[in-house]
């Protein structure tokens, strides 16, 4: 469960991940907590002899140690300003930010972490770290998750990491239980409360207790609008194709990150997003504020932001398929075996799971079962193909440019 800086793995995988778990429990009707643990310049913090203790106990060899211990050794750091030169630092502890070696470095040193997790699931994207787990009974949901997080603290001081404290927050996902009147805190060793939070920015996307995504739409919506009013102010200093590239680089990548996460939210808070992005496209294109979005994407040549997201989703499934996703996601889908010897059984489908509820049609497992079952209907793939030749074949499948019908 460690997303950082590792091959195929990344922020979107991880946190697919983390909802797809929340969604399976709110499904099951059981309350799921949350810790988001927060440490204090963590990288900053890593103690050299821990660490080459680390990398001995991973089989490296005797050369490859003493290369570590005098890659540490002897670092100093000053600050150049202005022409002037401060005197030389010596650095003791840390990995070089910066570096090609820093962040597996650290993924080394704070992995098995991991294992003082107990009972509870754990994920980690380097030091950003969420605890978790989930129950029929939040009384019992809230003794487990502390227990575990009593455990981490452990680990982590044994690493001489430092919580920071005020950064770390609970939260609560509840979307088909009653509203507990009172909620018993989870503590630091320390003995300090932690703060229960309806909103929490994880790996870049807002979750909320009720996995609504509408703080998160709120933030693009937001971010969006800034940076669209700075063109249209500065209109006359850019050519027709600057426009049509500067939205490309400075929009489209706020409104694709995580498309895959935030898309099961409503309709009513995707279509703000339908907003900025018509916006955007009138910047590019000159159209009057007057013209049907219909007529925009023909006129700019892109797709509406829910076929950019549905290609998007796809591509993650299909990804899955080929074994380019971590274990973590690939584990959630299972191949169906064919149960006659008909021609539509020769096509590749994917068992869809049982849910109780319109949540778990939400999470991972159904919808990239379900999803990729409908595109199957049309698409008719036997055998896996590469993954080039498939977002070619699903690029001519995903033609409606337009969903307002």
């Amino acid at each position: 469960m460690q997303s950082g800086f590792r091959a195929g793995h990344g922020c979107t995988s991880a946190t697919l991940k983390v909802v797809n778990d929340i969604l399976t429990a709110i499904d099951k009707k059981h309350y799921c907590a949350a810790v988001f643990i927060d440490l204090a310049k963590a990288f900053d913090s890593v103690n050299h002899h821990i660490l080459i203790g680390r990398l001995d106990s991973l089989g490296f060899s005797n050369d490859c140690l003493a290369w570590f211990t005098n890659y540490f050794s002897d670092r100093v750091q000053c600050v150049k300003s202005e022409g002037l030169l401060s005197g030389p630092l010596a650095v003791s502890m840390g990995v070089p930010q910066g570096s090609i070696l820093g962040p597996t470095l650290f993924s080394v040193y704070i992995n098995e972490v991991a294992l003082a997790a107990g009972e509870s699931l754990i994920h980690l994207y380097a030091d950003d770290t969420i605890l978790y787990t989930s129950g029929p009974s939040l009384d019992t949901v809230l003794t487990t998750l502390q227990a575990s997080f009593n455990a981490i603290q452990l680990s982590l001081r044994g690493l001489q990491l430092l919580l920071n404290t005020s950064k770390t927050k609970c939260m609560l996902f509840n979307r088909l239980l009653p509203a507990p009147t009172r909620l018993s805190n989870i503590t630091t060793l320390d003995g300090s409360d932690l703060e229960y939070v309806d909103n929490y920015k994880y790996l870049g996307v807002w979750l909320d207790c009720k996995l609504s995504f509408q703080t998160h739409i709120k933030h693009l919506q937001s971010k969006v609008k800034s940076r669209i009013g700075f063109l249209f102010r500065n209109k006359a200093s850019f050519t027709h194709a600057a426009k049509h590239t500067l939205v490309k680089l400075t929009i489209l990548p706020i409104l694709d990150f995580g498309d895959v996460i935030y898309k099961i939210a409503s309709n009513t808070l995707l279509n703000k997003l339908d907003a900025v992005y018509h916006s955007a496209i009138r910047f590019v294109t000159k159209a009057p504020y007057t013209t049907h979005h219909c007529d925009l994407y023909a006129l700019v040549g892109w797709p509406s932001l829910h076929t950019r997201r549905q290609t998007h989703w796809l591509h993650v499934i299909y990804k899955t398929l080929l074994g380019k996703v971590p274990p973590y996601l690939s584990s959630l889908v299972t191949i169906a075996s064919p149960t006659c010897s008909t021609r539509s059984s020769r096509y590749i489908s994917l068992v869809t799971p049982k849910t109780n509820s319109f949540f778990g049609r939400l999470s991972f497992q159904f919808s990239a079962a379900n999803d990729w079952n409908e595109l199957q209907k049309s698409l008719k793939l036997e055998t896996l193909i590469s993954l080039t030749s498939f977002k070619h074949q699903l690029s001519e499948q995903l033609t409606d440019y337009c969903t307002c019908t």
